[in-house]
């Protein structure tokens, strides 16, 4: 079942990522879009990297953000991969 939020373009459904926050019509989660942005794209910068967004629906992914930080930051911390796991090739990248 897919639930609305109250942003434009911000979804959930227990079928996608079991719930977590996506982009309506992807499987693009806020998570993804909060990762970058911390990483310091710029939100203009973003739909380069998932070119299947666009700026809108990218904002109102932040604005999801600003509004359940603590909700977001939880998925990110469950999909972190311990810096002990990561191959060696990748770290620090």
């Amino acid at each position: 079942m897919t639930t609305l939020t109250r942003h434009r373009y911000i979804v959930q459904s227990d079928q996608i990522l079991g719930g977590e926050p996506i982009v309506e019509g992807t499987r693009t989660p806020v998570r993804a879009i909060v990762e970058l942005w911390r990483m310091g794209l710029t939100p203009e910068d973003i739909p380069n990297r998932l070119p299947h967004l666009t700026l809108a629906q990218v904002f109102d992914a932040l604005s999801y953000y600003s509004d359940h930080q603590q909700e977001i930051n939880g998925y990110s911390e469950r999909n972190d991969i311990p810096e002990n796991l990561l191959d060696p090739l990748v770290r620090g990248v």
